[in-house]
């Protein structure tokens, strides 16, 4: 499903660039919320620029591309066709990159909602700029010990322009497995 839901991903910033992308093998893990900086560290280190948009639906939580600063300047670069900013990310490419992550986490999700057959509803994202553990930090929520994250990381390539990234989605893990599991009964017996 990760495979799927990132190929598409890959189609989408490809055509977003007008070039090809690479993508390597997407690594997907769980973990709680509360374990959430170590699991990202293995992929992102210090500042990130998140884009962070939450979603409803049967499945419910929050869909987050989380990628380096620089990976970030990089990819709003390449898709502006102007070189990444030297100092903060402003203007354009502030905007370029929250159309970029409503458009990764959107092909994602749609993915995982027609493959579950569940329907999302999403709210608008907004990008954050901010270090590793605050990002963490503002993604836990009292009373929910529930809430777990789904962390995929894949490395994408265009242009010679390398970009490091994860999409995390965070929910309750029961209500997601319970979806996956009744899909791939689904899958197993047919229509």
């Amino acid at each position: 499903m990760v495979n799927i839901a990132f190929a598409r991903a890959a189609a989408a910033l490809a055509s977003l660039a007008g070039n090809r992308v690479e993508l390597t093998a997407p690594e997907a893990s769980t973990c709680p919320v509360t374990q959430l900086g170590p699991t990202l560290a293995r992929f992102i280190r210090g500042e990130v620029a998140t884009v962070h948009q939450m979603f409803g639906g049967p499945v419910a939580g929050d869909a987050l591309l989380v990628l380096e600063v620089d990976g970030a300047k990089r990819l709003a670069g390449l898709l502006t066709g102007v070189p990444p900013p030297a100092g903060e990310l402003a203007g354009e490419a502030r905007d370029t990159l929250v159309e970029v992550g409503n458009i990764l986490l959107n092909a994602c999700l749609g993915v995982f909602g027609d493959l579950l057959k569940v329907r999302f509803t999403f709210a608008l994202p907004g990008l954050h700029l901010e270090s590793l553990e605050a990002m963490v930090e503002s993604l836990r929520v009292e009373g929910e010990l529930a809430r777990h994250a789904l962390v995929v990381g894949a490395r994408f390539e265009a242009r010679t322009s390398e970009v490091t990234g994860c999409m995390v989605l965070v929910t309750s893990l029961e209500t997601f497995v319970r979806a996956v599991v009744e899909w791939a009964d689904r899958s197993v017996s047919g229509p």
